[in-house]
């Protein structure tokens, strides 16, 4: 594809969170074999002055431009063309005359345009889908968090191809408050490892980036002030005021740091880093630089900052901002009408940390460790689908006539990207009818249940649901990798291998509300699955349903000893009331065994890793005679969600899902409409 960003910000150099991860999703791109172009201005504003600063800047950076042209430098930057404009302020010409020469399939706009200028002038243009990056939910027109609402342009993010949300928190923001689809996708890319660890007690600094009014310098201040022997340190940015520089100046125990590109050279410093933001943070970048080399982080606990957290300590309560001046600062950004802050707990919170040794060591270590854990599953490819897919549909915005021949996807017919695009479409919809047999697409499914075996299990486990609840609810029981008609073949012996297979075969599923079922083994499987596909930025269930499982995070580690022999096995299978046929017959033993032999070390090999909670319900469903669960193990679940928890008991031992028979449905049906009318 040809993929060109529009922003109207710094794109290199630059320190600003939502511009360093713009550069980064640029260069992932372009390293993926897409010819990747850029669009963006100098820092200040535009002039002579302007250019020879940018220039003399490469020059000290060692970069050599590919041309100068008036109030123009083109650069080249790890596979990706620059277009820096420094002189020319027709933002919207400039972008036109891009357009034009480098025919792009897709071009990226975001909120670092808050007037729109770039969106604008794309829109009047015949070439590429649109496809809109939502890194803050200030700069959107619409919503109690906009800093200024405007219908007219609210009316111009609906004629884009695709609006994609840093954050869950900023992906719903967008659905409830505009109605606009939003999706959320992992578009912050990270540096690449390894990252060293930092965080260390006797570190220098209470470290703050940006203070502004909008990221909470009123509470940095009042804890500088508060904290004399505490050692403070800013880094001023893109918000920072000259305002703001003089009240940090007049702290004698704040440092100014200079801002850098490499943000390692900051945390080396750094004991504890702040984030006390006050406008509500789209996710918070520094948080999860912050993380990543164990420098443990306090920061507030609005927007999307409690998903960079991944579920560790320390998320305070601020007052967030609620109204906006109409002007800007200096800076160019909004004036805020910044409500009085009640600073105790963040004092409390950072003297807890700063005098328990132990505890601030345990933390740095498990922020790593999370941290880390999520950098390793931070991929562009769900974002390059999305590119791929908009590219080859007809454009939202009406009159727009693309011309022909610019690409392959050009060259088309119009009845020929349809026919594509079905194909495209179908085999996705064979790859998940794969893993779950007779799936239903018709219109009077409002809700899929997708259902997961336990150990040994397959499809058949659920024989007889789809028949017995609502209509409106598809049944889709996986069908897993060594039974039944997949029987050839093998089956997979880690829980990370199976989830990443069923994770892609089900996001083309997603179209329509869902939910999980999983029973014992299957229990993990669900949960694993639903914690994949919130990372990707999927949509969550409605509801997860587990029955007969110990809540994951009681296996910290892996079950070691010898793999159960065959007699252990059928043991096992008899204890738990499995049919009789299957001892009684060789035939069913060789069919039977080897996915439970698999799916048993699959088990045993399972160790729970902390993150995020899920933001859906979740209900446990649990035998009253079965011996292997006590209610502390079931009620533990509650910990896994930031949404409602239940507890259901019914009669009978493990296997309860063949013997509760209409109980067991009657709550399924039960769960899943009440899940369903909570959207």
């Amino acid at each position: 594809m040809r993929i060109l960003l529009a922003q109207n910000s710094p794109y290199y150099p630059s320190h600003g969170g939502g511009d360093k991860s713009n550069r980064l999703l640029m260069e992932a791109l372009a390293a993926r074999s897409h010819a990747c172009e850029v669009v963006a201005r100098a820092s200040g504003n535009f002039g002579e002055e302007v250019e020879r600063n940018y220039l003399e800047e490469l020059e000290r950076r060692g970069l050599a431009p590919l041309a100068v042209e008036e109030g123009l430098v083109r650069l080249a930057l790890h596979g990706v063309r620059l277009r820096v404009l420094t002189g020319k302020t027709n933002l919207r010409a400039e972008l036109q005359r891009a357009i034009r020469e480098f025919e792009p399939d897709v071009i990226l706009l975001s909120t670092d345009d808050p007037a729109q200028i770039f969106l604008e002038a794309a829109l009047r243009e015949e070439r590429g889908a649109l496809v809109y990056l939502v890194r803050t939910t200030l700069a959107l027109p619409f919503g109690p968090e906009a800093a200024f609402e405007s219908r007219e342009m609210t009316e111009r993010l609906r004629r884009v191809d695709a609006v994609v949300g840093v954050s869950r928190y900023v992906a719903d923001y967008v659905r409830r408050w505009s109605g606009i689809a939003a999706e959320a996708l992992p578009i912050s890319p990270l540096e690449g490892g390894p990252y060293r660890e930092l965080g260390r007690w006797d570190n220098e600094f209470v470290t703050m980036v940006n203070p502004c009014a909008v990221k909470g310098i009123a509470i940095f201040l009042a804890l500088a002030d508060a904290l004399p022997e505490v050692r403070f340190a800013a880094v001023p940015t893109w918000g920072t005021t000259a305002a703001d520089l003089e009240a940090l100046r007049r702290r004698p125990n704040v440092t100014l740091l200079e801002p850098v590109d490499d943000i390692e050279r900051i945390l080396e410093r750094t004991r504890v880093m702040l984030v006390p933001s006050l406008w509500v943070e789209a996710r918070g970048r520094i948080v999860v630089e912050a993380w990543l080399r164990g420098v443990p982080v306090i920061a507030a606990q609005v927007g999307g900052i409690p998903e960079a957290m991944m579920g560790l300590d320390y998320l305070v309560p601020v007052r967030p901002i609620a109204r906006y001046r109409h002007q800007v600062d200096e800076q160019m950004v909004p004036v805020a009408e910044v409500p009085e802050q009640d600073t105790g707990p963040w004092r409390r919170a950072l003297e807890e940390l700063l005098g328990d040794r132990d505890r601030y060591e345990r933390l740095s270590r498990e922020g790593r460790r999370r941290a880390l854990e999520y950098a390793a599953g931070v991929s562009v490819e769900p974002l390059e689908r999305l590119l791929e897919t908009v590219a080859s549909r007809p454009p939202q915005r009406t009159g727009v006539k693309r011309p022909a021949g610019s690409s392959l996807r050009e060259k088309l017919s119009p009845d020929q990207r349809a026919l594509l695009v079905a194909r495209l479409r179908r085999r996705a919809q064979q790859g998940a009818e794969r893993w779950f047999p007779g799936l239903r697409r018709d219109a009077e499914v409002q809700l899929r249940l997708f259902c997961f075996p336990y150990a040994g299990g397959g499809a058949a486990v659920f024989r007889g649901w789809e028949g017995r609840l609502a209509r409106w609810v598809a049944v889709c029981p996986a069908r897993l990798p060594g039974r039944e008609s997949r029987i050839a073949e093998a089956p997979a012996d880690r829980i990370e291998t199976l989830v990443g297979e069923l994770a892609r075969a089900i996001t083309a599923e997603l179209d329509r509300p869902y939910a999980f079922f999983g029973h014992s083994m299957g229990a993990l499987v669900a949960f694993e699955l639903a914690r994949r596909l919130a990372r990707e930025g999927r949509p969550e269930p409605q509801v997860l349903l587990v029955a007969a499982a110990r809540a994951p995070q009681l296996r910290r580690t892996a079950i070691i000893g010898p793999d159960p022999g065959e007699e252990e096995l059928l043991g096992e299978l008899e204890r738990l009331g499995a049919t009789r046929e299957i001892f009684e017959s060789e035939d069913l033993k060789r069919l039977v065994l080897p996915a439970l032999r698999a799916d048993v070390a699959l088990s045993r090999a399972y160790v729970y890793e902390p993150g995020p909670k899920l933001r859906c319900p979740i209900v446990v469903y649990a035998g009253a005679e079965d011996v292997r669960m006590t209610p502390e193990a079931l009620e533990a679940w509650r910990e896994q969600t930031e949404g409602e928890f239940h507890l259901r008991w019914f009669a009978g031992g493990h296997l309860f899902v063949h013997t509760a028979g209409e109980d067991l449905l009657r709550a399924v049906h039960e769960d899943l409409e009440r899940a369903l009318a909570r959207r």
